[in-house]
């Protein structure tokens, strides 16, 4: 299958030409057609696997005619949770839409807002917009959704989770009834289904790669550390092993500069993304991590949404996520478009539970590189992909009067296997 069997016109499929583009992947062979019929939509698919242009593509096609455009009226919304995230899916509009007469714009926080209400005013097509900027601008009535005719709700799930609720609902009642609502979520929580019953009418649903539990071509391994000994168990990985490339997810923002300033010191060239830093600074740093000029990114989870670059080398979890589910999400920027890729972790004794979580969702243990260099003192347990602590709580065994305890008993050595980044502890 092609794209021109999917229906796309000549000035769309010229630009995917231009790209070299020839076949679509499958969350674009499903969704671009039922789009262009006018179905509602929900679509579950993980980052990497084309769903940008799932609705791009489609969208761009039912706006391509020529048409006047009013001042402070769009005809197509997407909605996205993070600034970075606006500025890519702006970047594959541009992209797509070069051969047509199509006009788009990102309108975010963290920039002026005189610009923005000037580009309203100029007329546009579709916006892409965060949704606190957004109401911004609907509350001075520097906007009006009266001529929307489509509606996109991307990564649903990470606006939920970063506490967009009411805002969500707030802009879903200012919409016309009459619009075509098309909502992509990596994952389909009870969050995520309350959601979509105000949002999309009688919608067609695709999942895909819902229970895909991670690419081959991503290369997983963690090692034990003590956790104050992360940053310098990183700064020997940089520089013994050579990373040219590396994105690093850590907690906080405050975690994210302290490790700058540690990597800094050890002659380690770093910068750090997070929701504290203006657009302009987040927007430079991200240019220079792309471009090669930048080698080492330290990113929060929040800022890391829309960081999309192609053969990313590897990415390093400096912190566990919480939510198994964002551990498949940032590995997933890593081996993407059949590139391979290396994911690491950093993992101290307070992340087991968090590390069992993931290999459950994995469906399979890590393997645990042990570096000489860097001596545990607080072991970490060894996995189990059966861990639950209630189960554990709840069965346990109970220890009869001068009987030893299961950790008191001798255990045995298990045999090492060597590896190019050292020895697998099985």
């Amino acid at each position: 299958m092609t794209f021109r069997t999917l229906g796309l016109s000549d000035p769309i499929l010229q630009a995917l030409e231009d790209k070299g583009y020839s076949t679509p992947t499958d969350i674009q062979r499903k969704a671009i057609p039922a789009i262009l019929e006018g179905r509602d939509l929900i679509a579950t698919a993980q980052t990497g696997t084309g769903k940008t242009a799932a609705f791009v593509l489609p969208m761009l096609e039912a706006l391509r005619g020529e048409r006047k455009r009013r001042a402070k009226r769009f005809r197509a919304l997407i909605l996205v949770p993070t600034r970075e995230l606006a500025i890519q899916v702006q970047d594959n509009i541009q992209l797509y839409s070069k051969h047509l007469s199509v006009v788009s714009m990102t309108m975010v926080g963290g920039v002026d807002l005189e610009p923005q209400k000037q580009q309203l005013i100029d007329g546009v097509d579709i916006v892409v917009a965060t949704p606190g900027r957004l109401l911004d601008l609907a509350h001075q009535r520097a906007l009006y959704f009266d001529e929307l005719e489509i509606l996109v709700l991307d990564e649903a799930d990470r606006m939920l989770d970063m506490g967009f609720i009411d805002d969500l609902d707030k802009i879903i009642a200012r919409l016309p009834s009459q619009r075509q609502s098309l909502l992509f979520s990596a994952t389909l929580s009870s969050q995520v289904k309350s959601l979509a019953k105000s949002v999309v009418d009688n919608p067609l649903e695709i999942s895909i790669a819902s229970n895909q539990k991670t690419t081959p071509k991503i290369s997983q391994w963690l090692i034990a550390v003590d956790k104050h000994n992360k940053s310098a168990l990183l700064s020997h990985l940089v520089k013994e092993r050579d990373w040219n490339q590396a994105l690093i997810f850590i907690r906080t923002q405050h975690g994210a500069a302290k490790l700058v300033s540690q990597l800094e010191k050890r002659g380690i060239k770093a910068e750090a993304i997070h929701g504290g830093k203006s657009q302009a600074s987040r927007s430079k740093i991200l240019a220079d991590f792309k471009s090669g000029d930048l080698n080492i990114l330290i990113a929060t989870g929040v800022a890391a949404r829309g960081i999309d670059i192609n053969e990313l080398e590897r990415v390093v979890n400096y912190d566990m996520p919480d939510d198994a589910d964002e551990y498949i999400h940032r590995i997933g920027r890593t081996g993407r478009a059949g590139s391979a890729g290396e994911a690491v972790s950093l993992v101290s004794k307070d992340d087991f539970k968090r590390l069992c979580a993931v290999e459950r969702r994995l469906g399979k243990i890590i393997d645990r590189v042990i570096i000489d260099e860097f001596p545990v003192v607080k072991d970490l347990p060894a996995s189990n992909l059966n861990f639950s602590v209630k189960i554990a709580k709840k069965n346990k065994p109970v220890k009869k009067p001068g009987q030893p305890s299961k950790s008191a008993q001798p255990a045995t050595k298990k045999p090492e296997a060597k590896t190019p980044w050292g020895s697998i502890k099985k």
